[in-house]
């Protein structure tokens, strides 16, 4: 072999080397509830992410990459997710991390990715302290959080029970005590009458040892935060005790889904939650969206899956203005992002790193959600408080 061949053969192997790396997948580690009490709600992420994965990679990917999702369970738990994060982190090499349904699994793993020099979204976890007080450099919330929830549940409210008396029942951890403070201090804003609160374990077998206390404060409203199988038990056994009988029940937008909303029955008419997202939306994007969900798994999509999808869009939008992965310019990318959702146009505040969006009140009739009333997600989205950046 002369020089010269040589030295075209080395050419034309850096040459390939470098091409597999330009293909390399940009990777999205997902720590989410796979098992457990919040498996329904995992199984809607895990949709949402793979249905918009199949789509981007079809039209040629990010930057003509492939993404690839990597899954790991968190069980709901946040030692466990804090685990499987610094997994996905150091061995997975992961580019970005996605799936964190209960908040504090949220904000532990926040901080697993600030020492990785990674950045996080979740999809899912209510609790307002993700982008108020606790907010973090590195974390991103793509759905909406309680206290947007809670503003548009509350005008609903006021209108249809003026100064209602409201009894709260909450699951004892940081979602559950956020989404009841953040309705009981809406409500309260627009006339509302608070009786009385209690915090249920989570996974909690049998609510019926609060009742009791439940029929002592006779409220016209029921506000509740539990969700998963958590809320199939509560309803259905309010139902058998006799409770539901002139009582509205409320509750945070992950309480009734399209997950658990069949096995709740007719225990589940009448519930009213707010939201930021319907398969009952009336809009093009919105129907094709649904179609094609329920053409890809026999369902219809809820929140968590419409939002996870959604994600895979905004950071897909992210990465191509920064041109790259690198966590510094996709942050800052991703920083007053606006971009295309089923819900519609999305904004993700630069301050807190909190999506603005259009909230709805969806409530139950039939077993089916419809859309009773609609908030401005400028009117939604309240004071941002994050000071840390």
């Amino acid at each position: 072999m002369t020089y010269k061949t040589m030295m075209m053969a080395a050419l034309l192997s850096a040459a390939a080397i470098g091409g597999a790396q330009a293909a390399d997948p940009i990777k999205i580690g997902v720590v989410t509830p796979l098992s457990g009490t919040y498996a329904g709600i995992g199984q809607q992420v895990k949709w949402g992410l793979d249905l918009a994965t199949k789509e981007v990679n079809a039209a040629g990917g990010i930057m003509n990459r492939q993404i690839e999702l990597i899954y790991e369970d968190e069980e709901a738990n946040p030692s466990v997710a804090v685990q499987k994060a610094d997994k996905l982190f150091q061995s997975n090499k992961v580019d970005f991390l996605t799936g964190t349904v209960n908040s504090a699994s949220t904000l532990a793993v926040g901080q697993v990715a600030e020492r990785a020099g990674k950045l996080i979204a979740t999809t899912v976890s209510f609790a307002d302290p993700i982008t108020g007080d606790k907010c973090s450099p590195n974390v991103f919330r793509v759905n909406a959080k309680a206290g947007q929830q809670s503003a548009a549940l509350a005008a609903w409210l006021a209108k249809d029970k003026p100064k209602a008396k409201i009894f709260f029942l909450g699951p004892d951890y940081l979602m559950g005590r956020s989404t009841v403070a953040a309705f009981k201090e809406a409500a309260e804003k627009t006339g509302a009458v608070s009786l009385g609160e209690v915090f249920a374990p989570l996974d909690s077998k049998d609510y019926s040892q609060y009742f009791g206390q439940i029929r002592a404060a006779q409220p016209q409203v029921l506000y509740t935060s539990v969700a998963g199988n958590d809320t199939v038990r509560l309803l259905t056994q309010m139902q058998e005790f006799g409770l539901l009988r002139n009582l509205l029940v409320l509750g945070a937008s992950g309480t009734v889904t399209a997950q658990n909303i069949a096995a709740i029955g007719k225990a589940a008419n009448g519930f009213a939650t707010g939201v930021g997202y319907s398969a009952e939306l009336n809009t093009p994007e919105n129907k094709k969206f649904v179609e094609a969900f329920k053409a890809a798994y026999k369902t219809d999509p809820d929140l968590y899956g419409a939002d996870s999808y959604g994600l895979i869009y905004a950071y897909k939008a992210a990465v191509e203005k920064a041109k790259t992965t690198d966590t510094d310019k996709v942050r800052d990318a991703l920083r007053g992002l606006t971009w295309s959702t089923p819900q519609g146009q999305k904004t993700i505040r630069a301050g807190d790193h909190q999506a603005i969006q259009t909230m709805y009140v969806a409530q139950v009739t039939d077993g089916k959600f419809k859309i009773a009333s609609e908030v401005k997600g400028e009117d939604a989205i309240g004071p941002d408080t994050c000071t840390r950046f």
